[in-house]
């Protein structure tokens, strides 16, 4: 068997990778990390191929394929075998199934969502509050310098 990784792949023209979501349409997604066919994520994951393309037909992992087509080779991310080794985790150690997994990863991802919002909403707030501040300085500025006159 060899082992293929793609890391950190920069050429003249940046790889495009396709990242397929459940129930939505295919949308591009880059990312600096590795990038592993499938027969070395199984390894890393230790798992076997068809049980990462098992969870991939489920929804519960979605590898970035390189081109359009649903034929062209998966590619798995390190983030991808985190949370395939997170499910098998799941179902070993608390003998959750696919359905409960299915459950908790979902509530897992919607928690990262909300919180990347809610990150995003504090520096749109702290942006705000260091522009309001710095107008109230130079209002504050022209006041003192209008009565010392």
């Amino acid at each position: 068997m060899s082992a293929v990784c793609l890391s950190n792949w920069h050429a003249a023209e940046e790889p495009k990778f396709t990242h397929k979501k459940k129930g939505a349409s295919i949308v591009s997604e880059r990312d600096d990390g590795a990038w592993y066919v499938i027969s070395v994520a199984a390894v890393k994951a230790e798992v076997h191929e068809q049980t990462l393309r098992h969870y991939e037909r489920i929804g519960l992992i979605s590898p970035a394929r390189k081109g359009n087509s649903p034929h062209s080779p998966r590619l798995y991310s390190d983030r991808d075998l985190e949370r395939v080794m997170h499910i098998r985790r799941l179902m070993r150690d608390l003998g959750v199934n696919l359905a409960g997994v299915e459950a908790i990863l979902h509530m897992k991802d919607r928690m990262e969502q909300m919180k990347l919002e809610l990150e995003q909403e504090m520096m749109r707030m702290q942006d705000q509050h260091a522009a309001e501040t710095r107008r109230l300085k130079d209002i504050i500025e022209r006041l003192q310098r209008g009565s010392s006159s």
